[in-house]
């Protein structure tokens, strides 16, 4: 359960970050030798959404998908699920899911998403302080015919 816990997050990582950003962090790497289960393929999936997080889930619309599945020679299979058009960007999600079911996982925790968690985390900061930045602030006097 903790391992796939574990899976869940860091495929979550992967597929929320930014195609540049990812791409440079594996870039240079040495990247082992795999085939393709399915080859990076573009469609779309399905919006779902609740009202204020608790009411009866509605469909919102459809967004770009980009997945893939390949296996490295050692027969570890990885996935990619991106949103968009990227094949490139499905592709290293799915060569770094599959890394991070072998020996060199923690190399790749270290070298790949321990940074990716960083700089995402980073960018939220500076998304949440702009949005503080523009907080406006309503109180309501007391007119004292009460």
């Amino acid at each position: 359960m903790q391992e796939q816990t574990a899976r869940k997050n860091w495929m979550s990582l992967l597929a929320k970050s930014p195609p540049p950003a990812l791409n440079a962090l594996m870039e240079g790497r040495d990247m082992p030798g795999f085939t393709w289960l399915r080859a990076p393929e573009i469609g779309a999936a399905m919006v779902r959404g609740r009202m204020g997080g608790t009411g009866a889930p509605f469909n919102m619309g459809e967004m770009t998908v980009t997945r893939c599945s390949l296996q490295l020679d050692d027969g570890t299979v990885g996935h990619g699920y991106v949103q968009g058009r990227d094949k490139a960007h499905a592709e290293r999600a799915a060569l770094v899911d599959a890394l991070m079911q072998t020996d060199a996982a923690e190399t790749v925790e270290a070298d790949v998403l321990t940074p990716l968690r960083a700089r995402m985390a980073d960018q939220a900061k500076t998304r949440a302080a702009k949005a503080a930045a523009t907080k406006v602030e309503f109180f309501t006097l007391v007119r004292g015919e009460d």
